[in-house]
């Protein structure tokens, strides 16, 4: 398999923070790191407003950080820099191990992962893909690599895959024309067909998952979770939260009724038992 990173180059955004730091005092909160699942503007274009919303409702405030990749901002939770995030990257047995505890999700139709091309490519079946090359979001991406890249591994299609740092950067690999597929989460397609206008024509679908969970740390005290869960919980019942979600889904390309809710993590059981069967590589 070979296996290409090719960065995308993007504006830095003020809110954002890309050095390593030392656990915040108790008075500047605690950091949140949502996976990238679009670009870095796109990113803070959705959780900057969310996260002021459920800071000021809940007492307990919130700063975003996320890196410049997917994999960058899951290396940040794994160092144990972050206290919140919104991810579906710590199902796996060792991390697991690490003691991050699901208390919410977002109310979304179930995801699957999906390999796409434009409707106008001649590549009709995933056996075409053989020796082409991939684009996937990164290595750390479940829905979006592990699944399909695992799927086109069982079909023996020997790819090569290409990480495009997130969605959006996959995507741009192949809108021109450096690779003739992608690999994706079918809620980040669909978004992106709404917001460019652009027809992806889907090659093959995986199982459904259920979208990211919202996690927090072994350390945060039970207080601040419960008080941060009940503002994510009450978002779309409050006139200011419901405001804020629709317009935070709208930049996005979600529905108005993509709400958070409470979760214990028994949704996420597909995950666990993908990684009992999954490729070396991939675990």
């Amino acid at each position: 398999m070979q296996i290409r990173f090719r960065a995308l180059l993007v504006g830095v955004v003020a809110s954002l923070a890309f050095g390593a730091r030392a656990a915040p005092p108790a008075a500047e909160g605690y950091r949140f790191s949502p996976v990238n699942q679009y670009g870095i503007n796109l990113t803070a274009a959705y959780w900057n407003p969310v996260i002021a919303y459920v800071s000021e409702k809940s007492g307990v405030k919130l700063q975003l950080r996320i890196g410049r990749t997917s994999a960058d901002t899951t290396a940040y939770v794994l160092a144990q820099e972050v206290e919140f995030v919104f991810t579906n990257h710590l199902f796996s047995p060792e991390r697991e191990k690490l003691g991050w505890k699901v208390f919410g999700r977002r109310q979304t139709p179930p995801v699957m992962g999906q390999v796409a091309v434009f409707d106008d490519s001649p590549i009709r079946g995933i056996q075409e893909l053989a020796g082409k090359e991939v684009a996937f979001p990164g290595p750390e991406a479940f829905v979006a690599y592990k699944t399909p890249y695992a799927h086109l591994l069982s079909q023996k299609v020997d790819a090569r895959v290409v990480f495009g740092g997130n969605q959006d950067g996959a995507l741009a690999q192949l809108l021109a024309g450096k690779v003739a597929a992608v690999g994706g989460n079918s809620q980040l397609l669909e978004g992106y067909q709404k917001r460019e206008n652009k027809k992806l024509r889907i090659l093959w679908s995986s199982d459904p998952f259920y979208d990211l969970a919202l996690m927090s740390a072994s350390k945060v005290p039970d207080r601040d979770v419960k008080a941060v869960g009940a503002a994510f919980f009450g978002m779309h019942k409050d006139p200011k939260g419901r405001e804020v979600l629709e317009r935070a889904s709208a930049a996005v390309g979600l529905t108005a009724d993509a709400y958070f809710l409470a979760s214990d993590g028994s949704e996420y059981a597909n995950y666990r038992r993908f990684y009992q069967s999954a490729p070396a590589s991939l675990r």
